[in-house]
């Protein structure tokens, strides 16, 4: 049977035992951590214990080749739309690039997870990072903010990245709020990852109270991992000296507890390490650097078994569908780091008051209390006067055993841990699928796990036709032949078609397509992409590139901009 009419009888079913009055909508659950690689959970290799997540692993089911789209704006448009990022209109980053595929504006011929279930009867809650428009300042306009998107309820911030002491364009709703003005929220000491966390909290305990006969949809997006490096030293000394040996004994101890586990095949090789750690500069920093992002992780996870602990405690747990996964691989970006600490020489800094707002996004920025953030070696990293960005050595460890980073379309920058959890639903506990997605089956999954209609218009529009395939029968242990995937980003091209793969470097910017020759790697044998086999198999590149180009036409990769 055609996945897609799977998909389609499976809702069908669910919709009509909802207007029958059966309590079959279940909740949903849905948690994204930002530049975080393959391994970098314990259930899929990592020494960083993430003891919740791996309860989700362990009572749930692991996938071990789904795919996101290398970068975070891209792949929040196609996990919330169920779309090719260029179908929404945000194939690179937030910037209007000319282009359809390229507005940095997500469109209207896309629906969100929430804007689906929100017809479906769901109340709808987003804690996090947006990251879905290019229209960030505080007046508007807000035609493409998370409540204007679907979602009744919304905290978080609209842009990337910042600071986890003091984030840039943190708002409640759609008000721009300071950690020290907000009317709902007051911890003791601020962390962006502890305040997603207690928000996500606060959304499930005002549901319980005022709208407990709704089924509830419940997006977690948290910036952790995401650059810069900060957490809470109480938290950081948890790893102190975990790290001062360097990148090769992590990642070689890595690669051996991931295929006792499973979630490599013993055939898959180690990539090459870019650098060797005897010749780096501040080694002393880096291994910092790294214990930081240990310490972000162990926060996030910590976070993931409070929000577990409260479905739980409600009686929602077994209710819930809950799935877990990345935005792109390792991230081997550096820029930051370099940085003069001179600009800040001659600078005079005030206090911030209740309802001052950060005024930049990146540095040079400054602390609440006014001291100057200090980007890279010449700080320790780790706290709110510290700006630092973890590099290409723990880039490569944290994407082990693969090859390249976030941005790329080899296996380091796409491949993404996967978990479902779902106790009324799944018999099978801590089982391995290797059934090849991609975020677009996200949506696909959780329209058939609701009963929803995903609609053909929406608000007076067309709506492109869904992308995905529910991934719900593979999770039970079916086998489907999943339709080819496809990737574009800054140039890095991709397709993979069963167990072959075809894939372009670009240069990290947006130049003319193609750039280089196709390389061709055959996954079941070479997941690492140790081997190309372009020139062995020629007539596979032309089928795969063919497949591309129809696919870059009808996605709107093509035209590209220049």
């Amino acid at each position: 049977m055609n996945p897609k009419t799977t998909v389609s009888l499976l809702s069908l079913g669910l919709l009509a035992a909802c207007q029958s009055g059966q309590k079959s909508q279940p909740n949903i659950v849905l948690i994204l951590a930002d530049d975080m690689g393959y391994s970098d959970i314990s259930c899929y290799g990592s020494e960083v214990p993430t003891p919740n997540i791996d309860r989700l692993a362990e009572n749930g089911i692991r996938f071990t080749q789904f795919y996101n789209t290398a970068r975070c704006c891209p792949s929040r448009a196609s996990l919330l739309t169920g779309l090719h990022p260029h179908q929404t209109g945000m194939g690179a980053m937030e910037s209007d690039r000319g282009e359809d595929g390229y507005r940095g504006d997500i469109n209207r011929h896309c629906v969100t997870i929430a804007e689906v279930l929100h017809q479906a009867g769901y109340r709808t809650y987003m804690a996090g990072k947006w990251h879905l428009t290019r229209f960030r300042a505080p007046s508007g306009p807000k035609h493409n903010w998370p409540l204007q998107r679907g979602f009744d309820r919304f905290y978080g911030t609209i842009t990337g990245a910042g600071s986890y002491y003091d984030p840039t364009t943190l708002c409640r709703g759609n008000t721009y709020i300071t950690p020290e003005n907000d009317s709902l929220y007051h911890p003791r000491s601020f962390y962006y990852t502890d305040a997603i966390t207690d928000n996500a909290i606060m959304f499930l305990k005002d549901h319980e109270e005022q709208s407990s006969d709704q089924p509830f949809f419940l997006y977690v997006a948290y910036t952790a991992a995401h650059w810069p490096m900060q957490a809470p030293d109480s938290v950081i000394q948890k790893y102190v000296g975990w790290y001062d040996k360097g990148y090769e004994p992590v990642r070689k101890a890595r690669y051996e507890r991931m295929k006792k586990l499973g979630v490599i095949t013993p055939n898959t090789e180690l990539s090459p390490a870019p650098w060797k750690w005897e010749e780096r500069p501040n080694k002393e920093w880096e291994s910092d650097m790294m214990e930081v992002y240990a310490a972000m992780i162990d926060c996030m996870d910590n976070g993931v078994g409070r929000i577990v602990d409260k479905l739980k405690n409600t009686g929602q747990l077994n209710h819930t569908l809950i799935i877990y996964l990345h935005d792109n691989g390792g991230c081997a970006e550096r820029w930051l780091n370099d940085v003069n600490p001179e600009v800040y020489h001659g600078m005079s800094l005030k206090s911030f008051g209740p309802d001052d707002l950060q005024p930049r996004i990146w540095p040079p920025m400054q602390t609440r209390d006014g001291r100057p953030v200090i980007c890279g070696p010449a700080k320790k990293p780790g706290g709110p006067d510290s700006y630092a960005l973890y590099e290409m050595g723990w880039a490569n460890v944290s994407n082990t055993p693969f090859r390249y980073y976030k941005h790329y379309i080899q296996e380091g920058g796409i491949s993404t841990p996967l978990i479902f959890y779902w106790p009324d639903r799944f018999k099978d506990h801590g089982v391995l699928r290797t059934q090849m997605g991609q975020l677009m089956d996200i949506m696909a999954t959780i329209v058939d796990a609701a009963g929803a209609v995903y609609p053909k218009t929406f608000r007076n529009h067309e709506i492109y036709p869904l992308e995905g395939v529910s991934l719900l029968p593979v999770a039970e242990g079916q086998t489907i032949t999943h339709p080819p995937l496809f990737w574009e980003h800054e140039g890095n091209c991709g397709v993979r078609k069963g167990d072959w793969k075809l894939v372009i470097t670009g240069h990290h910017k947006m130049d003319p397509i193609p750039f280089k020759k196709w390389e061709l790697y055959n996954i079941s044998e070479d997941r690492a992409e140790m081997h190309n086999l372009a020139v062995k198999h020629p007539d596979i590149v032309q089928e795969l590139s063919d497949l591309w180009y129809q696919w870059a036409h009808r996605a709107h990769v093509i035209p590209y901009p220049h």
